[in-house]
């Protein structure tokens, strides 16, 4: 008993063994490390792709209801067709492509008796409202029997008359501000304010006149009467779609095309107008159909729309790639 020894430790096969379970325990640890990572990429993936297939079903919604509206359950009965020109007429406002669009379907509407386009404008830009003066006189050649009446709301003035004169019929209440045939083009100029700051103006230019109504420049007499005929020429185009679409029923008077405005009252003394009315008049005494359809397309919403969900998606994508960057490189904005 006193002279037994003790087996020897296997302390080499020992640490040989921990080594190797490190080693698996360490290989197993990275295998889940990369299937937590691709699981998480497949996550963010699927996320991505189930908000790509809500963004295309927005978009195929927001399409459908562009070319084809909802329809009026009205609109298969006898009715009043309504277009609604509402705000300055201008291409990026109220403009003719809109306008003309929801026209023209106002005037294809079967059952439609009659076209009431309401006006409350300031004016605008005198080729949109061109356009819609031309398009309405080819609508009432194409349909005939169907009349068109502008009603004025608070204001038809400028380019908006330019368009309301189109018409069959202009009625308006006794209070409509109505007219301001004429043309006008705004500026400013910061000669002197230059001067006083101290400030250089430098300005190249190929062609004599290519600075022509230059803020930073002094007024120019031959250029100021070259604009001023531009100017004159718009006015006699005005002048004449008005006196074309009012005929007899203007009166004599001097200041008819001055550019000043009137009242309702004023307006039907001078023959600008035919009657006092509003949309419900018109509607149920002179077209004989008290329902009314708007046919009025309102692709503002959908722009505002288009322009949100652009800047969200845009938004989104810079800061996703901004954190990815920041995961990668380790870097901070400063």
């Amino acid at each position: 008993m006193f002279g037994s020894k003790k087996p020897p430790q296997q302390t080499g096969g020992l640490g040989a063994a921990l080594a190797a379970a490190n080693k698996v325990r360490a290989e197993n640890n990275r295998i889940i490390a990369r299937l937590a990572q691709d699981y998480l990429k497949e996550k963010k993936s699927a996320r991505r792709w189930r908000l790509g297939k809500f963004v295309a079903v927005l978009c195929l919604i927001a399409a459908v209801l562009w070319h084809y509206p909802p329809t009026d359950p009205w609109s298969r009965l006898p009715h009043t067709a309504l277009v609604d020109i509402n705000g300055v007429i201008a291409s990026e406002a109220e403009n003719a492509d809109q306008i003309n669009r929801s026209l023209r379907r106002a005037f294809a509407a079967q059952h439609a008796r009659g076209v009431v386009l309401r006006i409350n404008s300031p004016g605008g830009s005198p080729v949109q409202a061109a356009e819609i003066n031309r398009q309405i006189g080819l609508l009432k050649k194409q349909y005939p029997q169907k009349p068109l009446y502008a009603v004025i709301a608070d204001i038809c003035t400028s380019g908006g008359y330019y368009v309301a004169v189109a018409a069959d019929q202009i009625y308006a209440n006794r209070a409509s501000l109505v007219g301001s045939i004429g043309v006008r083009l705004d500026g400013f100029g910061f000669v002197e304010s230059l001067h006083k700051l101290g400030i250089e103006r430098r300005l190249l230019t190929a062609g004599d006149n290519k600075a022509i109504l230059d803020p930073f420049l002094p007024q120019d007499a031959t250029q100021t009467r070259h604009v001023e005929t531009v100017l004159r020429q718009i006015h006699q185009q005005f002048i004449a779609a008005v006196k074309l679409g009012r005929g007899a029923r203007l009166a004599e008077n001097e200041d008819l095309f001055s550019g000043l405005f009137w009242s309702g009252e004023q307006a039907r003394e001078l023959g600008l107008i035919d009657q006092f009315g509003g949309l419900e008049k018109v509607a149920r005494e002179v077209i004989g159909a008290k329902r009314i359809v708007d046919y009025t397309e309102a692709p503002r919403l959908l722009n505002r729309f288009a322009k949100q969900l652009g800047g969200v998606i845009s938004q989104t994508l810079v800061v996703s790639q901004l954190a990815l960057a920041r995961r990668n490189f380790d870097f901070t904005l400063q």
